[in-house]
């Protein structure tokens, strides 16, 4: 009898140590293109942390799907890539902007425009227009 009292004042506090409730939360901030080939800037909340990702499908592969993220761990880091992209818009064909987990790269196209090049650096791959990457100025702008 005094083993089965002990159990079940054991057994709330034994179960409780086993499930662990975790507020997350992951805003869109901007989805720059959604179908065939997304692009999305995220926020990602996780407890008291907050981190952004880039996620996009990686053009390597066009047959398959392969959804890739490039993760900035905080807001000053996101606001480097915002800073890279504002520097390469007023820059010429050419230019790469350099960073430890990725780079990009601006690309002139005579008649489609401005483009950039992301490189992962896991050797993923995705570009996007100007157009695409005023938009993630603007909404890293906002943070």
């Amino acid at each position: 009898m005094k083993k089965l009292i002990l159990i079940s004042l054991l057994l709330p506090a034994i179960a409780k140590a086993q499930f662990t409730i975790v507020n997350t939360s992951t805003t869109n901030l901007v989805e720059l293109r959604a179908g065939t080939w997304p692009l999305n800037l995220q926020r990602v909340i996780k407890e008291s942390d907050t981190c952004y990702v880039l996620q996009f499908r990686d053009q390597q592969y066009a047959t398959d799907v392969i959804m890739t993220t490039l993760r900035f761990g905080n807001t000053e880091q996101v606001r480097y890539f915002q800073k890279a992209l504002s520097a390469l818009k007023s820059g010429s064909n050419g230019d790469i902007a350099r960073f430890k987990d990725y780079t990009v790269k601006r690309v002139d196209v005579k008649k489609e425009g401005t483009w950039y090049v992301l490189n992962g650096s896991e050797g993923s791959v995705t570009n996007f227009i100007q157009k695409e990457a005023d938009m993630m100025i603007a909404a890293i702008q906002g943070l």
